[in-house]
């Protein structure tokens, strides 16, 4: 079976795919954590592993039974043209988004919105091409911004039923501009690559796929699991 890992900046997903289809999906913690579940890793034959952190040899030693194992890289074969000007500080995470929402909805205009750490957006045309997008802070980035940079706002926790546009105290105001701010930034943004691409499919993907999915005024749908589908289309294309 594949087995495709994303370890991002907050938590370790894997999952096995039998061809294309997902049979089993895990999150970790920690990377230590997943290289510890020996059972879960053992069913490996081929693995990719996509990464925006640094990591050492002890994954691929404890994977050392696959009869291939990959990282994504900027030299992987992949089955869009990648026509990024700085292709070798493109994050993995967000090329193998685009490919897995690309994957889903192919010979269409696609538009991935992943939700993360990061809210990335990366487009890919009906032409197999991947343009690139916008990266700016996730939801739990911009509460920590706001408390890290001022020295008496508070660390504020998501709410994800909030649903106030004026907030009668300091919480409340944090919370309206926090969640009011990154959903107008998105259907702003949405609405930009419309009108460039008046057939766009919008895929939104990654750990707030739902909030999004939820309070966007513009039809989408919801793959949170797009960077592994990602993965798993270039380990088969690699295959």
């Amino acid at each position: 079976m594949n087995l495709v890992i994303d370890i991002g900046n907050t938590r370790v997903k894997a999952a096995y795919f039998s061809k294309r289809e997902m049979l089993d999906y895990r999150v970790f913690a920690k990377l230590s954590d997943l290289i510890q579940s020996v059972d879960f890793l053992k069913a490996a034959d081929k693995v990719m592993v996509g990464t925006v952190v640094n990591i050492n040899d002890e994954l691929k030693t404890a994977l050392n039974h696959a009869e291939r194992f990959m990282f994504f890289t900027n030299e992987a074969q992949i089955p869009l043209k990648n026509l990024y000007k700085t292709a070798g500080t493109l994050g993995s995470d967000r090329l193998a988004a685009a490919i897995g929402a690309h994957s889903l909805y192919p010979n269409k205009n696609v538009l991935n919105i992943d939700t993360g750490t990061c809210l990335k957006f990366n487009f890919v045309s009906q032409n197999m091409e991947y343009l690139g997008g916008a990266i700016s802070p996730g939801l739990q980035m911009r509460f920590k911004a706001l408390q890290h940079f001022t020295d008496k706002l508070p660390l504020v926790k998501m709410k994800p039923d909030f649903n106030t546009l004026i907030g009668n105290s300091t919480e409340n105001s944090i919370l309206s501009g926090v969640i009011n701010g990154i959903l107008k930034e998105t259907d702003g943004i949405i609405e930009e690559y419309k009108l460039l691409y008046p057939d766009l499919t919008i895929v939104v993907s990654g750990g707030d796929t739902e909030f999004f999915a939820k309070r966007l005024k513009n039809r989408i749908f919801a793959h949170p699991h797009a960077v592994l589908i990602g993965l798993n289309e270039v380990l088969i294309y690699n295959s």
